[in-house]
Formats: structure tokens, sequence, C-alpha cells
């Protein structure tokens, strides 16, 4: 019976020892080897990943990023208290750069304070006049 009983512990022993022997070669192989085999490769992978995304990113917005196409003319409207629409004899309403449109818009103003001035301009893609300044 003795012999039995060590013969079962020296097997168990064995056993236990071969479970413990591969679960370290597994852990070691799949918690170190591969990992550190691959470790170089996933870092220029994730660089590259990001490189290509923020080349992406540069393309789309090229791509959408449109010029802005000016305006060919501006115009001067005249409102008065009651915001009609209304003309007034001798006054320029039609320029061709933003800038002088908005100067003379201001001296108008200061020129005939009763009265609302709006600087607009037909864009190509819109229905309607698009109102720039407002004074």
């Amino acid at each position: 019976m003795l012999k039995d009983s060590s013969h079962t512990s020296v097997l168990t022993g064995m056993i236990v020892g071969s479970v413990i022997g591969f679960a370290s070669f597994v852990y070691t192989l799949f918690g170190d080897t591969i990992p550190s085999f691959f470790a170089v490769y996933f870092k220029e992978i994730g660089a590259a990943l990001i490189m290509m995304a923020v080349f992406v990113f540069a393309i789309a917005w090229l791509l959408k990023a449109k010029p802005h196409r000016k305006p060919q003319r501006y115009l001067v409207k005249v409102f008065d208290v009651c915001g009609v629409e209304t003309t007034i004899d001798g006054m320029r309403d039609e320029f061709k750069t933003h800038d002088v449109a908005w100067s003379f818009m201001k001296e108008y103003k200061k020129l005939y304070p009763l009265f609302n001035f709006a600087l607009v301009s037909d864009l190509p893609n819109s229905e309607k006049m698009t109102i720039f300044r407002y004074l």
C-alpha cells in the first residue's frame, strides 16, 4: 500500500510539475516573448495609423475648403424710420469693394441720421441679397 501511495504522489508531483512548467512556459510566451517581439511593430503601426489619419484629415479639409468668392459689387440700401426701403437723390449706392462701401455708408449715416443703411451684395449661391453691415 505504501508503494501505491508513493507512486501516486510521485505521479501527482510529476503532473503538477508539468502543469506548472507548461503554465510558466505559456505565461512567458504570451506575456513576454510574443508581446516584446511585436511591440516594435505595433508602435510603428500605431505611428503610421496616426500619420495616415492626419493626412486623410488634411486632404479632406483641403477638398472641403473652397475658395470664397468675393462679391463683384456691393450696394448700399437706404431705409427710412419705418423700415421702408427708399432712395436719396444724388447718393452713390453701388461700389466695387467692401471697404469703400462701408466708408461711404458711415458718412451717409452722419449726413442722414434719421435713415438706416444696409451694405448688401448678391452672392452666387444665395437667392436673396446678403446683408454684410447695417447701420
